[in-house]
């Protein structure tokens, strides 16, 4: 991780404005705690922007009859998400949503981007994914990174983020193998290829928690 923070923090030295870096993986390859510990390294010029505070709200989904796919890719705002890269991109202040797990809805202007962060961490499941609408997103993006974490991990560790959400094993089961894992080989076999492709061994002492949304 220290070589990648420093490869983010030279690309963000080497050019003008704000560098925008995308973490990607499958549901439960460990982005949200790689990217939230890269931010931690690269200090106050660092912002992280979650691709899951676009989660569409559950309101849709019922309308739509998707509340069961909730995290699937037609389960976001994808155009909401790239106006607001757009706006990073730019530059000054930006308010974005945060998804509150525990409560499981997006929370809307939730938290601030400041002007002086020059480097926006995001991440998410579909930020290199090559379907439409995702694709728009690709021009966005300075530096690509991909966790590339086995299938059986991807399923241990899942099953074991719906039990520490209070499910029974074979409701976690259940969960895990109708939507987590079709969505994580959704990722695995439809995406670009990154800058960076990054394995478990290649960070150690970075642990990734059997809760962690990422």
């Amino acid at each position: 991780m220290k070589t990648l923070a420093a490869r983010i923090a030279a690309l963000a030295a080497a050019r003008p404005g704000r560098s925008l870096v995308a973490i990607a993986g499958a549901p439960g390859a460990g982005k949200s705690t790689l990217a939230a510990a890269l931010v931690d390294r690269l200090g106050p010029e660092a912002a992280l922007v979650p691709m899951d505070g676009f989660h569409l709200d559950n309101a849709i989904l019922d309308a739509r009859g998707r509340r069961f796919a909730k995290g699937s890719p037609d389960t976001f705002d994808v155009a909401g998400f790239e106006a607001v890269l757009q706006r990073l991109k730019a530059g000054g202040e930006v308010i974005v949503p945060v998804f509150d797990r525990y409560i499981d809805v997006s929370r809307g202007s939730a938290r601030v981007v400041p002007p002086e962060a020059r480097i926006i961490v995001a991440e998410g499941n579909y930020l290199l994914l090559r379907d439409a609408p995702w694709d728009r997103l690709h021009g966005l993006w300075d530096l690509t990174v991909f966790l590339d974490v086995p299938l059986a991990e991807l399923e241990r560790r899942l099953i074991a983020r719906w039990l520490h959400h209070g499910l029974s094993d074979a409701d976690a089961r259940r969960r895990a193998n109708d939507n987590d894992i079709p969505n994580a080989r959704r990722v695995i076999d439809g995406s670009l290829a990154a800058d960076v492709v990054i394995r478990p061994d290649d960070l150690p002492g970075l642990t990734v928690p059997d809760h962690s949304p990422a």
